[in-house]
């Protein structure tokens, strides 16, 4: 039989050299070793660093044509090739006020806002991969849904739904976004 590694605890040395008498407990000792040998390992040799490198652009502030972050975060990042924008709300972007009417509207506005950040990001709603729509009541679903759909046709990205308690300002909707950038 091999030599068991170092970075396996000593525990688990003892109880494999235990485990010589019989081939039939090796074979159970290896199985059950392989798991904790394995969390008991340098990180560096199970899997890449998954540390940012310069690749990663933190766009902040980047369009006037979308309301500037309300808190500290950015309008988007950017990041291997992919754009990940903050929730939009229904701001008007020059006023920086929720914009006038129900859940239509305030989806309309949502939806521009967003559409402006992946603009200025590099991408557009064609290359949208999944929304994710807070609603403040899931009674208004088919309203925000009729907006979507017509504001985004014909594409079709992933989404999610969800009811909320509150959202930012008190307003009604608020979606976010992965896109893709445009090659």
């Amino acid at each position: 039989m091999s030599a068991i590694p170092r970075f396996v605890p000593l525990v688990l040395r003892r109880s494999a050299a235990l485990s010589r008498r019989s081939s039939n407990t090796r074979a159970v000792a290896a199985n059950l070793m392989l798991p904790l040998a394995a969390a008991a390992a340098p990180r560096a040799a199970f899997s890449t660093s998954h540390r940012m490198s310069e690749a990663t652009v933190y766009k902040t502030g980047l369009t006037d044509k979308a309301p500037k972050a309300i808190g500290p975060y950015s309008q988007s990042t950017i990041y291997n090739g992919l754009v990940f924008c903050s929730g939009n709300i229904p701001f008007d972007p020059v006023t920086m006020q929720t914009v006038e009417g129900g859940v239509e509207e305030q989806t309309e506005q949502a939806l521009k806002n967003m559409f402006a950040v992946l603009e200025a990001s590099g991408s557009d709603k064609s290359h949208v991969l999944k929304t994710t729509v807070f609603l403040k009541n899931m009674d208004d679903f088919v309203k925000v849904n009729g907006v979507y759909e017509r504001l985004f046709a014909p594409y079709k990205p992933a989404r999610s739904a969800v009811e909320v308690a509150r959202l930012p300002r008190d307003v009604l909707v608020e979606i976010e976004s992965i896109a893709a950038v445009k090659a």
